[in-house]
């Protein structure tokens, strides 16, 4: 990976007259924006259609820009209309400010269309994402976030001879493709180590640590077999459901979907719909096995770290014999969730409505090892997740110091703080 800091540098600078620009080489120029480019801002169609008829233009949402397939087509004579590779601007909306890469089609009203002129397309693409920086800065405040028309137009870009854009546009091209490679290998990589993460504790929870134990049929349908010597039981005949009072200080639980079950404020305060009346509240209290009936499926299953009280929507179990690890049964339970054999045992007229209750899990079967054996697998699950954590969090921290050093790269390029030579493309 190139240091930019050790690149090679212009033999003189000079002020570019705009404060977050800073100095530009000498033989640069620094232009307004309105100079150097025509914003022409959308606006709401005549007529949108969901069929392309005698071959209309598509709708520019921003689901279309993003990729998705064109299912709004517009009809309209006085629309703007652009082509591939035009370069759009958010105009409104919570991301406001942001440049994109246009797909051909109809401008909405969220966005404008700029056109350059007298400056290399793919230039003017990575100078504006320079741009971006400064003027996304302004576009939050009270109400939909905007930009600020007056100044976009007097934003000063950093403009060398058209040859030099050329030779820097291509440089970027190379480089940043090259980052972006290695970015998605590591995604890649994160999203291996979560399946594996997944196949471990699957295999665990309902095969064991030991490979060479004899094994037997489960009867359970999404189990399949099962060390020999393990248990086959009934829910209800290992867990009852809970009812306790919800206590004055009580805070509110929640059953997230990464399985921490834990007090709201451990997370976090915003984004929640706050009730009124609190109908049905039920109290809860540290080690208990709790599932979120509406969001089991996706695995908000787990033991609470926390006292406090939660909804009616939530189902509270206490062992109700001994030899019972409630860890090692609710990483059953998210298994028995992520193998979507929740939703078979539940019936819902939707699958967003699933609901599990007690009822449904009290005569299902459920595996049972002895409980030195379930605490030995919650403990080798929970080194497993810590050393696959690790990793992931590796892989995150260099995600981010690639896209930190593709931003420096683009900025120090455009706005002349490096200076790129043939060779550097050709190598």
């Amino acid at each position: 990976m190139l240091n930019v800091h050790q690149l090679h540098k212009y033999e003189a600078y000079k002020d570019s007259g705009a404060d977050w620009l800073g100095m530009i080489p000498i033989n640069w120029t620094s232009k307004k924006f309105k100079y150097l480019a025509r914003v022409k801002k959308g606006k709401v169609p005549k007529r949108i259609v969901s069929e392309n008829r005698s071959g209309l233009p598509p709708y520019l949402s921003m689901e279309y820009l993003r990729g998705a397939e064109a299912n709004q087509f517009v009809e309209d004579r006085d629309a703007i209309v652009v082509s591939d590779g035009s370069i759009l601007l958010l105009w409104d909306g919570s991301n406001a400010g942001e440049f994109v890469v246009g797909r051909g089609g109809v401008v909405s009203s969220t966005l404008a269309a700029i056109d350059f002129f007298s400056v290399d397309r793919k230039f003017a693409w990575y100078a504006c994402q320079v741009t971006e920086i400064e003027l996304r800065s302004t576009t939050v405040g009270m109400g939909i976030p905007h930009v600020d028309g007056e100044q976009l137009k007097n934003s000063f870009l950093a403009i060398p001879s058209l040859d030099e854009q050329s030779l820097i546009a291509k440089f970027l091209d190379k480089k940043t493709t090259q980052i972006d490679e290695a970015i998605a290998i590591k995604e890649q990589q994160i999203v291996l180590l979560k399946e594996r993460k997944q196949i471990i504790i699957q295999k665990a929870v309902t095969q064991g640590l030991d490979p060479t134990v004899p094994m037997k049929l489960s009867g359970v349908d999404w189990i399949g077999e099962i060390p020999k010597h393990w248990e086959v039981v009934r829910f209800k005949n290992l867990f009852s459901q809970s009812r306790l009072p919800v206590r004055i200080g009580d805070g509110v639980v929640t059953s997230y979907r990464d399985g921490q079950v834990t007090l709201r404020t451990n997370r976090r305060l915003e984004g929640y719909t706050e009730a009124i009346i609190e109908g049905g509240y039920q109290g809860i209290r540290k080690g208990q096995l709790v599932l979120n009936s509406m969001d089991a499926f996706e695995g908000a299953i787990g033991v609470s770290d926390s006292d406090g009280k939660c909804t009616p929507e939530y189902v509270i179990c206490d062992p109700n014999r001994g030899g019972i690890s409630q860890y090692y049964f609710a990483y059953l339970l998210r298994e028995m969730a992520l193998g979507k054999y929740i939703q078979v045992i539940c019936n819902a007229v939707r699958q967003r409505a699933v609901r599990i209750r007690y009822n449904n899990l009290a005569p299902r079967f459920m595996v049972v090892p002895p409980e030195s054996e379930q605490e030995e697998i919650v403990k080798f699950i929970e080194s497993e997740k810590v050393k696959i954590g690790d990793g992931i969090d590796h892989l995150q921290s260099q995600i981010e110091k690639l896209k930190e050093y593709k931003t420096t790269l683009i900025n120090s390029a455009v706005t002349g703080k490096i200076k790129i030579t043939p060779d550097m493309v050709e190598a």
